[in-house]
């Protein structure tokens, strides 16, 4: 049905979509200041005063030491199912 409309094809429509998703996928990934590597959940990142975050493998070729060094959670955190004790009757 796009085809004759707008003159896209399918494979340009699932490539553009393809695009669209990694882009904002990309865009809300935090990543190291020098690297541009994503830290894994459980690793630790230094934080510095200019707001760069430095995963735990460039971390040693800084001489400065980090404002603070925080654990990677899981985007989840906070946000899952708790059971909560029944009250009895």
């Amino acid at each position: 049905m796009l085809r004759p409309l707008l003159g896209i094809n399918e494979r340009d429509l699932e490539r553009q979509l393809l695009r669209q998703c990694v882009g904002e996928l990309t865009a809300c990934r935090h990543a190291c200041a020098d690297c541009g590597r994503t830290p894994l959940i459980g690793e630790h990142v230094h934080r510095y005063p200019r707001g760069e975050t430095v995963c735990a493998l460039c971390r040693p070729a800084r001489a400065a030491e980090p404002l603070s060094t925080d654990v990677v959670r899981h985007s989840e955190r906070g946000h899952s199912v708790r059971l909560r004790p029944r009250l009895v009757a």
